[in-house]
């Protein structure tokens, strides 16, 4: 494995001069991309019914194609899974990632094209690896393993020809064989369902093991890491593994974790933040010390971007990369070589660079909270607990929020539901600094909490730790991409929760 290493760092710094020619062109790269999908879309059931042979410019495009959520393409979904083909793309499809994206009940079948492995999430990855490369020319990443902490197996036939799992597995699966020398645990452990077991063999298989990254959401990873630390009695990852040097973390913000990961992990680690999805992969870190996460303009995916006001209109407004405005809260719309057709995904972002396009992701399209005009984000809220937790020397490992709404018994306000470390030991202090804190970064809110007339000190439970695990493991949520949802404008989460717990 060491003598293949070196060949795929030298394979990986070659691809950068075409990352560099996409960044430096990205609206050039963009149409190349949509001529692309429109050219494989025009012998489909779906680009027949819009008239893709038709369709020559971005501009005919939009006015063709409607915005779609998921189950305005469900039945089109359906179908393929029953078995047709040239439903949404013009190859097969034989792959399904499973997804649910919150920790509702319903469940998304994403349809994975070859293209959508290979050219979409696969290139991308390599194209992480690339970027790595390129500032850290001394890095010793691929002389050690790889720890992936994926989701878990449940892969299911739906035919002979058919099968779906959620996407790290689906990924797993169809990994090319030369990775799994420089991965981490054995595919058997990498892939189990039941997530306490998985995590104590992960931690006993991976101790011997020479790692120089690990990869996976920070919920999980921080959960593995302890129980490393306390088998092996070390203070922090360096000690366990010497030659760590990096941890690639997605999926939920790093904000309200970094303290807690740079404390457990030890000095001289690099942290790269990755936005990936089922739907596709759409940005990543250039290099830890700069902020936000490349917009991938050239790997199969065309972009558009919806301001938020836009959302519930019966035709609503999108924008191309030319017309983003810095710092405005989007809606990401996508159309990709898996077949999804200026797909609503669900998330906002937010720019922060133009040339180069660089995002960070500020929350979900149905987590927020504006009972009150305050329009709280999951970035502002994120940010407040990150701020909060550093004041208060707490830990916070995860939280949710709603609104308490006007009643003959209580003024308007936020209750939180917050899982620390530690209990604190003054909540009301925490509490202070949760508000000062929310008060300084949204503006509407702070207006709102002016003389309590609008909104009164918010309301904070602390709540035992695992309670949030224990709830996603009573609804069959435990493990992989589930997580719970920050922000919610409607109690039923909050109340659900409170109900069995406190």
């Amino acid at each position: 494995m060491k003598l293949l290493s070196p060949a795929i760092s030298r394979l990986a710094r070659i691809r950068h001069w075409r990352i560099a020619q996409w960044a430096n062109d990205p609206i050039a790269s963009q149409r190349e991309v949509l001529q692309d999908l429109i050219t494989h879309g025009q012998y489909t059931e779906f680009g027949r019914k819009y008239g893709f042979n038709q369709l020559f410019n971005i501009r005919k495009f939009k006015e063709a194609v409607p915005i779609h959520e998921y189950d305005d393409l469900k039945p089109y979904i359906d179908r393929i899974m029953a078995g047709e083909e040239n439903v949404l793309w013009n190859t097969p499809v034989s792959w399904f990632a499973k997804s649910s994206g919150t920790t509702n009940d319903k469940s998304k079948f994403i349809p994975i094209t070859q293209e959508s492995l290979e050219d979409c999430h696969f290139q991308s990855a390599k194209d992480v690896l690339t970027m790595y490369y390129n500032n850290r020319s001394e890095s010793d990443l691929l002389t050690g393993k790889g720890l992936v902490i994926g989701g878990s197996h449940q892969i299911s036939q739906i035919n002979e020809d058919m099968q779906y799992g959620d996407l790290s597995a689906v990924l797993l699966q169809n990994t090319p064989i030369w990775a799994n020398w420089i991965r981490t645990p054995e595919l058997s452990i990498a892939l189990m369902d039941e997530w306490e077991e998985k995590i104590e063999k992960m931690a006993h298989h991976t101790i011997q093991e020479d790692v120089t990254s690990i990869s996976g959401v920070p919920t999980w990873t921080l959960i593995l890491i302890k129980r490393i630390l306390a088998i092996t009695g070390k203070q922090n990852l360096k000690e366990v593994w010497p030659n760590l040097e990096l941890y690639i973390h997605g999926g939920v913000s790093f904000t309200p974790y970094r303290a807690q990961f740079q404390q457990l992990i030890g000095a001289g680690c690099s942290y790269l933040e990755m936005y990936n999805a089922s739907e596709g992969f759409f940005a990543a870190q250039v290099s830890p010390e700069e902020e936000g996460m490349l917009l991938f303009t050239e790997n199969g995916i065309f972009y558009e971007f919806m301001p938020v006001s836009e959302y519930g209109k019966p035709n609503p407004k999108t924008i191309g990369l030319s017309d983003i405005v810095v710092g405005e809260n989007y809606a990401l719309v996508i159309s990709t070589n898996g077949g999804l057709w200026r797909y609503l995904v669900g998330d906002t972002v937010q720019f922060i660079t133009k040339y180069p396009f660089k995002l960070k992701v500020t929350g979900r399209l149905k987590q927020y909270i504006n009972a009150f005009g305050e329009e709280l984000i999951a970035d502002n809220a994120d940010r407040a607990i990150a701020m909060a937790s550093a004041n208060t020397g707490l830990i916070v490992t995860d939280y949710t929020a709603a609104p308490i709404y006007f009643s003959e018994q209580h003024q308007g306000a936020h209750e939180w539901l917050i899982e620390f470390e530690q209990k604190p030991d003054s909540i009301e202090h925490f509490t202070f600094e949760l508000d000062t804190a929310l008060k300084s970064l949204n503006s509407d809110y702070e207006a709102k909490r002016h003389k309590d007339m609008a909104l009164s000190m918010p309301v904070v439970h602390a709540l035992n730790p695992g309670i949030f695990n224990q709830w996603l493991k009573q609804k069959g949520k435990l493990g992989g991409q589930h997580k719970v949802p920050r922000l919610s404008n409607e109690r039923l989460y909050i109340d659900e929760i409170k109900s069995f717990y406190l």
